[in-house]
This record gives C-alpha cells, structure tokens and sequence, in this order.
C-alpha cells in the first residue's frame, strides 16, 4: 500500500512563506506526476500546481503563479511546493498528489489539473494565513 505524506503546514501571517514537502512511504513506489490541490472550507478542492519527473511540465493555478514554486528531489522522489507572498486567501487544506500513468503531452494538459486522474492521495495538511 502506497500513502503519500504530507509536511510542513502551520500558520504563517500574509506575506510569509512556507515549505511543504509529499514524500510517500509504505511500499516502492515511482511516480510519473504529482501535483498538490487545496480545499478551503465550504469550497471545492482546487488545483495548485503539478509537475512531471521528467523535469519539464511545471504548472500552476493562476491565483498561485509568481508566489508559489514546484520541484522535485529525484533522488527522494520528493515533491516540495514553495510558497511565498502568502495571502490569507492561501488558507486551506494543502493536499499532494500523484499518478503512475505516463501521460504524454496531450494527457498531461488535459489531466494535470484533474484530482480524479491521480491515483494516490495523502492526508493533507493546513495552512493558515494570519493578517
């Protein structure tokens, strides 16, 4: 069983920054994509970011790019997302993703921002923003 883990949330005040980091555990496993979403109380989970392990294909929300940064540590198959300039809009339920499917382009645009097309999700973990 595959079960990605979550790091680093907390409460930070609007302009801050904070680091989260989806690594999973439990048994070997190699992603192809992943990608983190939030949910912030009474509304929908929305996409935030994704990228691929090829190193090419880092995407963002609107509402995130130019604050929020995607990467990766192969060597960990780690996901961090960076997130500076934090506003209290950020406030949510951060929550990674991530598939074993190798999409290609095609798939990879329609797909990205899609939760239902990630195979394995983790826990999730709060961020709150302060004024």
């Amino acid at each position: 069983q595959v079960q990605l883990v979550e790091s680093g949330g907390g409460v930070v005040q609007a302009g801050g920054s904070l680091r989260l980091s989806c690594a999973p555990s439990g048994r070997p496993f190699s992603s192809a994509a992943m990608g983190w979403f939030r949910q912030a109380p009474g509304r929908d989970r929305d996409f935030v970011a994704a990228i691929r392990w090829t190193g090419s294909g880092e995407v963002y929300a609107d509402s995130v790019k130019g604050r929020f940064t995607i990467s990766m540590d192969n060597a960990k198959n780690t996901v961090i997302l960076q997130m500076n300039s934090l506003k209290r809009e950020d406030t949510a339920v951060y929550y990674c993703a991530a598939t074993t499917a190798l999409w290609g382009q095609y798939l990879w645009n329609n797909n990205y921002a899609e939760g239902s097309k990630y195979d394995y999700w983790g826990q999730g973990t709060q961020v709150t923003v302060s004024s």
